[in-house]
């Protein structure tokens, strides 16, 4: 091998490198024979870390004089390099020791070396491994305004960078507007590209969720600042209109109140649909801007779909072949559009592009397959098309079964919140959902560790047991198992309770047979619901409570006794019942599904109602009830006249 080349091998410059006999001309072709290698090459990078190169870099860094400034110079470059876009090469820079060596260039008196120093640290800074700064120590404070009040575009810059780091608190953020810092941000926004760029994500970040921040920014001086940001969504360079859209963005959704101005709102949505197009990075952050701009907010999501937002994000996906990140934010986006609006879903399912998410279940991203998921769950909350069974059937079933065994967490939980909608199907065409494994996954699901895998897998059964037949709900009985069912009933997990409790509700409603399920087992289910109902203090257990026994109560007599043996536990117990709690409760939808209860058990037609009666009359609940024949919510005083009605049948039973 030639010897030119045989010392541009790797291990050659290494050796030169390390070399303590080695000068400092020979060190600096090094250093940059080893940057200009790795520039842009992950391979190389990842060849060269490997290797380790990059202590051997930062020792040279280290060891430098400070008036050597060709190989601090190049030394910093190649640490850059490494970073640049590379986790792997962050970690190795950091491990390294890297960081402090970088630090002490900001205060060499060269201006290139000062530069290098800091280009280095902002591409480290572009890693979420970077150093983190707690800005309410006083040091770092002055070390930050020291940066911010450099001369240095590339050191203010840094500076920028850091904050948007490191500002995770409100007590940062009201530390950083108070020490001046929002002002210095603002004052770059008429700096260069680099300085507004950086700025502008700094000033998100400070703002973020703190109307008292927000005031501050967009308040001084009849909105300049605020004027300076919106000016910026017309700039030449589509990276600084993204940042700006962001940025206002941020202030909309921490301060609803500013940015009313409805063709403000809609500038916005047409910038980012129009930076959609982008095929960069640009592009590719695009639809999670507007993910943020548009999510819950029904009154963007119109105009939005005004703005044609639904066909263009869905061209995009028709394209194929898409990375994955803009894969995510397209679906992500069409998810937030179809959220709400039914004109949005109906427009999503005429476009034909049910294929492209469907495809993306399968994806290898899971990032991407959860977006899909939750894309499908925006869409099938169209009733019209559930009614029809437009989701349930093999093509989209069978791949969201197959990811509730997924690797990731957050696939399995975004799948099952697609499932949940879809398996509500007004039709008779559940048997495809059991026939695929279903209800054996959420069944194992529910008896995970992770309370929202829990929660979500019980909510799943809830709602395939919503109008299921009798086959239907045989057979999802004999999956879950009483047992089973009555331990989540009583799940530590408020939230979980609730879901268990509305799937007995589900299963119990109809015939009379359904209402035996509560009773296998020495009535294990119906023992768990009184034991919820008497210690909770959460309302949504009471009213899903109330309704299993409002629905056991619809049964014979046999059934109607039970539930007022869950009512009144104890013979000769003097503490209040506990359903007057619940008749009395500021939650009228408590209220309605306590006097439902007392409606059913006292329906003139059976033969112990007479009895009821008394009983109910005796313990006070009969006068609780009369005293709310004018309660201000509808359902409830309807209900309190029917029962009112039924107690003339028994004449006063309380005399």
């Amino acid at each position: 091998m030639p010897t030119s080349a045989s010392t541009h091998r790797p291990e050659d410059l290494l050796t030169r490198l390390r070399s303590a006999n080695a000068d400092a001309d020979a060190k600096l072709k090094a250093l940059r024979e080893v940057k200009n290698q790795i520039i842009g090459n992950r391979t190389k990078k990842l060849s060269y870390i490997k290797l380790g190169a990059v202590p051997a870099v930062v020792s040279v860094l280290a060891a430098t004089a400070d008036d050597c400034s060709s190989v601090l110079v190049q030394s910093a470059a190649a640490i850059g390099s490494f970073a640049c876009g590379f986790e792997a090469g962050v970690q190795a820079v950091l491990r390294a020791g890297a960081f402090p060596h970088l630090l002490r260039l900001l205060s060499n008196s060269n201006g290139k070396v000062v530069d290098a120093g800091a280009r280095s640290l902002r591409m480290i800074y572009q890693s979420k491994l970077a150093p983190k700064y707690d800005f309410l120590q006083e040091k770092n404070m002055e070390f930050l305004l020291s940066l911010l009040n450099s001369e240095n575009e590339n050191v203010t810059g840094l500076g920028a960078s850091i904050i948007t780091h490191s500002c995770e608190t409100s007590a940062e953020q009201n530390a950083l507007c108070d020490a001046g810092v929002l002002k210095k941000l603002i004052g770059l926004l008429q700096g260069s590209l680099s300085q507004r760029d950086a700025s502008l994500e700094s000033i998100a970040t400070v703002i973020k969720s703190n109307p008292e921040v927000v005031s501050k920014f967009v308040g001084p001086e009849n909105g300049r600042a605020l004027s300076a940001v919106t000016e910026l969504t017309k700039d030449r360079y589509p990276r600084t209109r993204l940042l700006a859209c962001m940025c206002l963005i941020v202030v909309r959704n921490t301060s609803p109140g500013c940015l009313q101005d409805l063709a403000i709102r809609t500038k916005l949505i047409l910038i980012l649909l129009e930076l959609l197009d982008d095929p960069g990075q640009v592009g590719d952050e695009a639809s999670f801007a507007l993910s943020s701009l548009i999510a819950e907010k029904e009154d963007l999501q119109k105009l939005a779909f005004e703005g044609n937002a639904i066909d263009k994000l869905c061209n995009h996906l028709q394209k194929g072949s898409l990375q994955a990140k803009r894969f995510q934010g397209i679906l992500l986006a069409l998810a937030d559009l179809c959220s709400k609006l039914e004109n949005c879903r109906s427009r999503f399912l005429a476009l034909q592009v049910m294929n492209s998410v469907i495809d993306a279940l399968t994806h290898d991203s899971g990032e991407v397959r959860a977006a899909a998921c939750i894309c499908l769950r925006s869409v099938s909350r169209s009733v019209k098309n559930l009614s029809a069974g437009n989701f349930m059937n093999e093509t989209v079933v069978i791949p969201l079964v197959q990811l509730l065994s997924d690797t990731s967490t957050s696939v399995q939980v975004a799948a099952l919140g697609a499932i949940s909608n879809i398996v509500v199907d007004f039709t008779t065409r559940k048997s495809i959902f059991m026939q695929c494994g279903g209800v054996k996954q959420l069944v194992q699901l529910s008896k995970s560790m992770d309370p929202t895998i829990r929660l979500n897998s019980v909510w799943g059964l809830r709602n395939l047991m919503f109008l299921a037949d009798n086959r239907c709900k045989e057979g999802i009985f004999l999956e879950l198992t009483a047992s089973l069912l009555a331990s989540l009933i009583c799940d530590p997990e408020p939230s979980v309770q609730v879901q268990a409790l509305g799937l007995v509700c589900n299963l119990v409603d109809g015939c009379i047979n359904s209402v035996e399920y509560v009773f296998v087992e020495d009535s294990i289910i119906l023992q768990a619901v009184g034991k919820q109902l008497q210690s909770t203090l959460k309302a949504e257990v009471g009213i899903q409570g109330m309704y299993v026994l409002s629905n056991v109560a619809t049964g014979n007599e046999f059934h109607k006794e039970a539930v007022m043996h869950q009512l009144f536990p104890q013979a000769g117990n003097s503490t209040q019942p506990i359903i007057i709690k619940f008749l009395q409760s500021n939650d009228s939808r408590l209220r309605t599904a306590a006097v439902w209860t007392v409606l059913n058990l006292t329906f003139p037609g059976s033969l112990g109602a007479y009895g009821r009666f008394v009983k109910l009359c005796s313990a006070g609940i009969l006068s609780q009830i009369k005293n709310m024949a004018n309660d201000p919510c509808l359902d409830v005083k309807l209900r309190v006249r029917t029962v009112l009605g039924q107690s003339l049948t028994f004449g006063d039973g309380s005399t």
